[in-house]
């Protein structure tokens, strides 16, 4: 029996997703994060579980079709500093007079793009708008959770810098697919985050610490590992893949000691902390009675306009995301 059957129980069946980890694992995240939450807030998130599972994938889908979507995604840290980063600014403001908007946007913003979230879920909270908190709290659930992986911090993001093209999926997509149901996903309460911006940069900054580990320990094991025993092939749908074998992802893993479960235990967490800290500084209105209202003609049209995107572009990729290292996009 595997571990935490019966937490699984509890939390009714996971969603698993034909794509990789960039659907899978974001989906999952958002999902057990409900389980994170107060009493005042869990029967409504409960309720639209489904929706905030779904939608954790949306801001992926998004990059098709809007051309600023992508920098909201990572930050190449290693493109303006050594850690520990003193010399970053952590505020929008203070990094656009230093770096200017378009150095910003070209390296990455998800650490501003993940406050400018929770200023809009915040008030979503306050005007009670059911379809903003749920959509709102699916996105930001996304964008905090691509914040937890180390290889959204550098500009070497797949690996194509140190011939390693490929690492991106092998990292947050092969060894969550194959170990993820062992996970601990007891992780506690959500709790009120007083300094959001600290909480932030903190996680990108351990991210970051972690990158070096992420690199170094595959180029190892890739030099001493039987290479016939490297890879496997496997079917999704009607696509034949060539993947990382179970026998290298699993000597992988052990090598990084948990990093992978670490890194989503910390979303999961994060995720749960910052939907309750903006429900406080809302005023801890009662979800019960949100409403929802109308969408805009416009952001159905949009709405529209990105489905249609991600849908071309699935046609290109098969069942895999293109984080997984079937394209070399961050």
């Amino acid at each position: 029996m595997k571990k935490h059957l019966v937490f699984f129980c509890l939390l009714s069946s996971f969603y698993f997703s034909a794509n990789a980890w960039g659907f899978w694992a974001h989906q999952r995240i958002n999902r057990i994060a409900v389980f994170l939450l107060p009493v005042e807030m869990i029967p409504f998130y409960k309720e639209n579980i489904d929706f905030i599972t779904e939608h954790a994938v949306d801001p992926d889908k998004r990059r098709y079709a809007i051309v600023d979507e992508a920098p909201r995604h990572y930050l190449d840290l290693d493109h303006y500093c050594v850690l520990p980063c003193d010399s970053m600014p952590h505020r929008w403001k203070e990094a656009v007079e230093k770096y200017s908007e378009d150095t910003l946007k070209s390296y990455g913003i998800v650490p501003w793009h993940i406050q400018l979230m929770m200023y809009r879920l915040t008030d979503a909270f306050k005007a009670k708008d059911k379809n903003k908190i749920l959509g709102t709290s699916a996105e930001i659930g996304h964008y905090i959770a691509d914040s937890n992986v180390p290889l959204h911090t550098t500009e070497n993001y797949n690996g194509q810098l140190t011939d390693q093209k490929g690492i991106h999926g092998f990292w947050e997509s092969r060894i969550p697919e194959l170990f993820a149901e062992d996970y601990d996903y007891f992780i506690g309460k959500a709790e009120f985050v007083s300094k959001p911006t600290d909480r932030i940069w903190k996680t990108v900054l351990e991210s970051h610490a972690a990158l070096d580990t992420v690199l170094k320990f595959e180029k190892k094991l890739s030099q001493t590992f039987p290479t016939d025993r490297m890879y496997a092939f496997d079917m999704r749908g009607v696509t034949t893949s060539k993947m990382y074998s179970q026998e290298y992802t699993e000597a992988y893993s052990k090598l990084m000691d948990g990093m992978v479960e670490r890194r989503m235990r910390s979303s999961i967490k994060m995720v749960a902390d910052i939907w309750f800290t903006c429900w406080i500084n809302a005023g801890s209105p009662d979800l019960g009675k949100t409403e929802l209202k109308e969408i805009p003609m416009e952001e159905q049209q949009q709405n529209e306009t990105e489905e249609k995107a991600w849908k071309e572009k699935k046609k290109q990729f098969g069942h895999y995301h293109p984080e997984t290292g079937t394209e070399s996009a961050k």
